[in-house]
Order: C-alpha cells, then sequence, then structure tokens
C-alpha cells in the first residue's frame, strides 16, 4: 500500500495583508511554506506532492509539482487534482496538509498515515486539524469544487471518520498578526 504526502499551497491568502503572499514571509527565518513541506517530507511517505496555484514556490528536486489553475474555485479543486494524480501513480491513499500550518509536525504525518480507516483526521487537545488521510475508496465521494477539502464528507459520512491524536500545533497563518504572534 502506497500513500502520497499532499501539501496544498495554492490559494490566494486574501485575507493575509503582507507585501507579499502569506506563504513566502519570513517565519522564524523561512518561508512559511517551507516549515510545512519539511514537515510532509519528514513523514516518509511514498511521494510528496505539492499543488500551487496563485503564487510560484521554490521546490526542492524530488518534490512532484501540481498546478492548480482552478485555486481561486477553492481547496476542493486542488484535493481533487492531488487525487486525480494519486491515482494515475497507483497510490492507495493521500495525507494532505496546509502550506500555511507551519507547526504540524511530521510526527503527525506519520500517525495519520500509519491509522488504518478509510478518513483519519489528526487531532490536536481533541480538535480535529490537518493532515487527513483520505483512501482510495473516498476519493469518488471528495466534492470538485467549493472551499472545504474533506471536511464536507467528514460531516456527511461520520461513520467514515476515525481520529488520531497528534503532536504539534494545527495554528495557520492567515493573517499579518498571526505571523507576528509566531515571530515574537
Amino acid at each position: 500500500m502506497t500513500t502520497a504526502a499532499v501539501l496544498l499551497a495554492a490559494g490566494g491568502g486574501t485575507r493575509f495583508r503582507g507585501v507579499a503572499h502569506k506563504l513566502l514571509t519570513d517565519l522564524q527565518g523561512r518561508p512559511v511554506y517551507e516549515h510545512a513541506l519539511a514537515a510532509a517530507q519528514g513523514a516518509g511517505l511514498d511521494e510528496v506532492v505539492v499543488v500551487v496555484g496563485a503564487v510560484p514556490l521554490e521546490l526542492p528536486a524530488g518534490v512532484t509539482v501540481l498546478r492548480n489553475n482552478r485555486w481561486a474555485e477553492g481547496q476542493a479543486t486542488s484535493v481533487h487534482i492531488a487525487v486525480e494524480h494519486a491515482a494515475g501513480a497507483g497510490h492507495d491513499a493521500v495525507v494532505v496538509g496546509l502550506a500555511d500550518q507551519p507547526f504540524v509536525e511530521s510526527e503527525a504525518w506519520r500517525a495519520v498515515a500509519a491509522a488504518d480507516g478509510p478518513i483519519v483526521v489528526a487531532t490536536y487537545d481533541g480538535r480535529r486539524g490537518n493532515p487527513v488521510r483520505l483512501r482510495r475508496d473516498v476519493w469518488p465521494l471528495l466534492a470538485i469544487d467549493g472551499d472545504e477539502g474533506a471536511r464536507t464528507l467528514m460531516r456527511s459520512r461520520p461513520e467514515l471518520v476515525r481520529e488520531v491524536a497528534c503532536p504539534g500545533d494545527p495554528a495557520d497563518i492567515d493573517t499579518v498578526e498571526d505571523l507576528q504572534r509566531w515571530n515574537s
């Protein structure tokens, strides 16, 4: 059984009012997205995929880059591109995380990837967050547009969901204030 780590990095970051896109801003000495990418790579899954869109990212060799030209239509379009790629690559599951969540640890990616179930979601102090593992059999059930990845499916089909307690912090960088709080 093979699993791809998928990092969603296509969005416009419209709530961030800085001089640069939020993913490119400095967080503790490097761009925000590099923290999330390092965690995804550190999980040791079979492939690391990054879905890009609104802003180009410098990505290292060995990372599969997928371009989402429909990024403005919502997160579901990025998830859809990722699962289409995973299906073509023969993966049995994807573990999806967000590039604006720099404090999710590799251990969270590994724990979610290793758990069994159609949908596995990380929890932090009992609250659901990312990453989320989606087994191949649920891919046809995912929305193909809109601004929710798998949340709609998890709400409508709770019997498919398994929660896994994970280390780290699912805080995201959505505003300049978020970034300033973590950089202080």
